[in-house]
């Protein structure tokens, strides 16, 4: 246990500060979500971990201890559930197959976003932090909250909010949220978006042979080109009529 004025740190940070894929992907997802440092990305992918290596150590014990082994898998299979990370019937092998989207999909910043209760990821964080959201009518001003499967229904703006006003003129359109999609992309999309970069193998064209009839000017003499040759003759043969060599 630490000390209740210096708790530990609920992240933690990567291995080499200097990797340029890692800072790219991270500035991309802090753009995505709206995050306000990469702290909350090292806090998800900590969680992330967390789960994976719970779900590995559950599948190295297969076979010993049936009953307390089964009752651990269910644990974390129904806390997955219930957050809404994993769907029903899932494996432990989905949860291997988890990414740190998954987390950053769930937090209320997010989810307010998604319901069309703001315009972009960073007015749902203002709103939050401000006060204007709420969940079954309790007001949560934490960004990062982790949205359950039952709750997602009942967030809202809250009742003391001037937002809850219909007429209000800061209130998103109804037609931007319904052209709203998903910030993560399922696994057809990325399927079908990997069908369409994929090129078809380039072929040579095949050779043509010259046709004699599409080329008119082959068969058929140039008369212009006859022309000077008959000049050519006639003065010859004057020439000679006139006592030339």
């Amino acid at each position: 246990m630490g000390h209740p004025k210096r708790p530990r740190k609920k992240y933690e940070t990567p291995s080499h500060p200097w990797q340029e894929e890692r800072i790219k992907h991270e500035n991309e997802l802090m753009k995505k979500y709206g995050l306000k440092n990469k702290r909350e990305i090292w806090k998800a992918e900590t969680q992330l971990k967390k789960y994976r290596n719970l779900a590995r150590s559950l599948l190295a014990k297969i076979g010993s201890e049936e009953g307390q082994h089964k009752r651990e898998i269910d644990q974390l299979l129904t806390h997955l559930i219930r957050m809404d990370i994993l769907d029903m019937g899932a494996t432990l092998d989905d949860v291997l197959a988890l990414h740190e989207e998954d987390i950053l999909a769930r937090r209320l910043q997010t989810i307010v976003y998604l319901k069309g209760l703001a315009l972009t990821p960073k007015q749902a964080r203002q709103l939050i932090v401000h006060g204007h959201i709420a969940i079954g009518g309790r007001k949560v001003t934490a960004p990062s909250y982790m949205v359950g499967a039952d709750e997602e229904n009942e967030i809202d703006y809250a009742p003391c909010s001037p937002l809850a006003d219909l007429l209000h003129p800061a209130r998103p359109a109804v037609d931007v949220i319904k052209s709203r999609k998903p910030l993560v992309k399922t696994a057809e999309e990325v399927s079908k978006k990997e069908e369409k970069t994929v090129k078809p193998e380039e072929t040579l064209p095949e050779a043509v042979e010259p046709d004699e009839t599409s080329n008119p000017t082959a068969s058929e003499p140039d008369e212009t080109s006859a022309e000077p040759q008959a000049a050519e003759s006639d003065t010859a043969s004057t020439f000679i009529e006139h006592g030339g060599i």
